[in-house]
């Protein structure tokens, strides 16, 4: 019996040290670490609301949100507060960089410019892009937004030459046919109320899947569809924490769904390539095209394996452009034309520069870099409404920032939003619409301190599809304010939110009278 009981008495040991092991590193990561990076920033003058055990500030976070969302604001540009009402209210207590803690992530939260320059910059690469988990992580996989390194240069490469130079001047005829569809449609609301929001959605979703992919909208509307049912799953679970390997084994209803979507969208974006292969192996085509779909499939058929992409590549690719190109378009011309409905005078200074410049005649891509007013007043828009609302970077390994020494691994979020709005960059008037502060340009208006406005970021990870968004924003501006004339609806609610990216809670009706 004794030889019996002492293989027992091993494994129950070896079960009981495993236990105490387990509770113990559970105990580190849970406890230990966090007030350990609690004290060591605290020792710097980095303070903020103290960690709680395992939900951290999640809670606070996801009540001020909830309070926010639930009560829309008036008719005001301030709309710090409202978006992000946890930074506004913390900024205020613990001043311009604090730490909170997601669970038992510390973060970093930064609003003074001179840091977030260094750190954007990166120029020491200290300052990775954070980790992508999740539902965010099914939306982009592991494309151009979220990779680092060599595979991040290739892709970057591949993106320049898609949405810069001739390459994106060859989309503007695309553009126009799109934009005249849309315009064309628009003759049923004429006197009439219109919802643009839902229309530039529709819109941006057509150019960026003919220009970027050369299939129309009904081909790719299932994929834009299920793209969006990931990301209100993403916001729906944002604050709802996940510790690492219970999902394996506990799924629940909402990451179930998000699994298929993602297949889904695999499979569909897997199609559209297959249909470009075969066209060329069957001599239907000389080439893969030029478009953006091309190049990708260009570089992952390419002999030189420091060139090519795999397949996984070419399917993120695809999920960030579709994704990023449509939803930068469509909430930067939503709240454009917002400002516009709201300030009419500057509506009319618009039109007689687009009149000037184009007559009515449809935008040359000569005309469109002589727009100066409306350069002035995209740059306003996207200083009060920029797309992205925050930026999150993580620290690859201790070092020095300012006067502020930070550990490894530890997550900093850069809330642009807060910048934009920061009097003390802009001045008093800071939540008027002025686009006459961008009149030199904007190191003029940022006092030359580029870490002031990021619309869309700045250094190396800045948005490679800007200068594509701003031109279809140009052509789409130019052509609605030939034939048409707008001023905001009585049923409008405004109620800015963020739902990865800026979002109107209700919609932005607007009413629309013909010239």
């Amino acid at each position: 019996m004794s030889a019996l009981r002492d293989p027992m008495i091993i494994f129950s040991s070896f079960l009981v040290l495993l236990l105490v092991l387990t509770l113990i590193k559970i105990f580190h990561k849970l406890w230990w670490f966090p007030i350990r990076v609690q004290y060591f920033m605290r020792s710097q003058g980095i303070k903020g609301p103290s960690y709680r055990f395992i939900y951290g500030n999640t809670k606070e976070m996801l009540s001020m949100k909830q309070e926010a969302m639930a009560t829309p604001m008036g008719l005001s540009h301030a709309i710090f507060p409202k978006v992000l009402p946890d930074i506004d209210f913390w900024v205020n207590i613990y001043g311009k960089n604090y730490l909170q803690w997601y669970g038992y992530q510390a973060q970093l939260v930064v609003t003074e410019p001179e840091l977030i320059k260094e750190i954007l910059n990166n120029r020491e690469r200290a300052f990775p892009k954070a980790d992508n988990e999740g539902y965010v992580k099914k939306i982009l996989g592991d494309g151009l937004v979220t990779t680092e390194g060599e595979k991040w240069g290739k892709l970057r490469k591949l993106a320049n030459y898609a949405f810069h130079g001739e390459s994106l001047k060859s989309t503007i005829p695309t553009m126009i046919s799109c934009v005249e569809m849309m315009l064309e449609k628009w003759k049923i609301y004429e006197g009439k109320e219109i919802e643009v929001f839902e229309e530039f959605r529709l819109l941006s979703s057509e150019v960026i899947s003919r220009t970027a992919f050369g299939s129309n909208y009904q081909r790719g509307k299932s994929i834009f569809d299920m793209l969006m049912r990931l990301v209100l799953l993403s916001f729906k679970n944002t604050y709802k924490l996940r510790f690492p390997g219970i999902s394996k084994f506990l799924r629940t209803g909402d990451e179930i769904e998000a699994d298929k979507l993602e297949d889904d969208i695999r499979n569909n974006i897997i199609e559209i390539l297959k249909e470009r292969e075969e066209k060329v192996m069957r001599g239907e085509r000389d080439s893969f095209g030029s478009d953006f779909l091309g190049l990708l499939l260009k570089a992952h058929h390419d002999t030189n394996d420091s060139q090519k992409i795999s397949v996984d590549d070419l399917v993120d690719e695809c999920k960030t452009f579709y994704f990023a190109g449509q939803e930068t378009t469509n909430t930067f011309l939503s709240w454009t034309v917002l400002l516009l409905a709201i300030h009419t005078d500057w509506q009319e200074e618009v039109r007689k520069e687009v009149l000037n410049i184009f007559g009515h005649q449809n935008p040359s891509p000569e005309g469109i870099a002589k727009l100066k007013i409306m350069g002035m007043v995209f740059n306003e828009s996207l200083r009060l409404y920029p797309p992205v609302a925050g930026v999150i970077r993580k620290v690859g390994r201790k070092v020095k920032v300012g006067k502020l020494t930070l550990p490894a691994n530890l997550v900093l979020y850069v809330p642009n939003l807060a910048l934009h709005h920061d009097p003390q960059i802009w001045g008093e008037d800071v939540d008027q619409f002025k686009p006459e502060r961008f009149l030199e340009g904007v190191a003029e208006a940022t006092k030359n301190n580029p870490a002031a406005y990021l619309p869309f970021g700045i250094g190396p990870r800045n948005c490679v599809g800007g200068n594509f968004a701003i031109t279809e924003a140009k052509i789409t501006i130019s052509m609605i304010l030939q034939r048409y004339s707008f001023t905001l609806s009585p049923a409008y609610v405004h109620s800015p939110f963020q739902l990865l990216t800026l979002h109107p809670q209700h919609g932005i009706q607007a009413i629309l009278q013909p010239l």
